[in-house]
């Protein structure tokens, strides 16, 4: 049988589901906002950053993996994160919130503002070791989420993709969200090779996602 590509991530064994689980229970906290590269916290640790188009339910997503209901904000309004945020996880990483792309509602120059200031961060953060791609398993990749994609190209950012919202996804309905995802993916050559299945609501993926933060050197 051919192997597909980009697999699931197999599930980690109890000591690498341990080792996840004890990084985020020692504790994540908010250090600060940026919103220029002057403000950027020292590079002094592993950095770890999720992006994703709005509404794709990312602060929900990171609430989950740290254990912290309101860590980060969720809200009904598109675009409504501005900055780039960081919370310490432990004292050995940066977990990095980046501003949701799409839909943002602001002034077209506050726009351009904050995707320069992305564009800074990726190609610029020597820290940073994996993007993590956030994706509506109910909607696929859209043009949005292919041009952060080719961003992280660009810059020779390793991204992985996580799939959200996988309990809105029916059965019948998974595999071909998953062909879609695989065949989009294909075209970047930043793309980490294994796809990670989340849902915030049934705890799917959570315990895998802390396992692969956490085994990231």
């Amino acid at each position: 049988m051919t192997a597909l590509p980009f697999p699931e991530v197999t599930p980690p064994d109890a000591t690498t589901e341990e080792r996840g689980r004890k990084l985020f229970a020692t504790g994540t906290d908010f250090l600060k906002g940026v919103v220029a590269m002057s403000g950027m916290p020292p590079a002094d640790r592993v950095e770890v950053c999720f992006a994703g188009r709005s509404n794709v339910g990312k602060s929900t997503l990171i609430n989950a993996v740290t254990g912290r209901r309101a860590l980060a904000r969720a809200s009904n309004t598109p675009g409504r994160t501005q900055e780039i945020n960081f919370f310490t996880v432990a004292d050995s990483h940066y977990l990095v919130d980046l501003p949701g792309y799409g839909f943002a509602k602001a002034p077209k120059a506050e726009v351009a503002k904050w995707q320069a200031l992305l564009k800074s961060y990726l190609a610029g953060r020597a820290s940073l070791r994996r993007a993590f791609v956030l994706i509506d398993a109910r909607h696929g990749v859209k043009a949005v989420d292919e041009e952060i994609m080719s961003l992280l190209d660009a810059s020779a950012v390793t991204f992985q993709t996580v799939l959200t919202k996988m309990d809105k996804v029916k059965v019948a309905d998974r595999d071909k969200a998953l062909d879609t995802t695989r065949k989009a993916l294909a075209r970047h050559p930043a793309a980490y090779p294994e796809l990670i299945l989340t849902s915030s609501e049934t705890g799917q993926g959570i315990a895998t996602l802390r396992s692969v933060i956490a085994d990231i050197a």
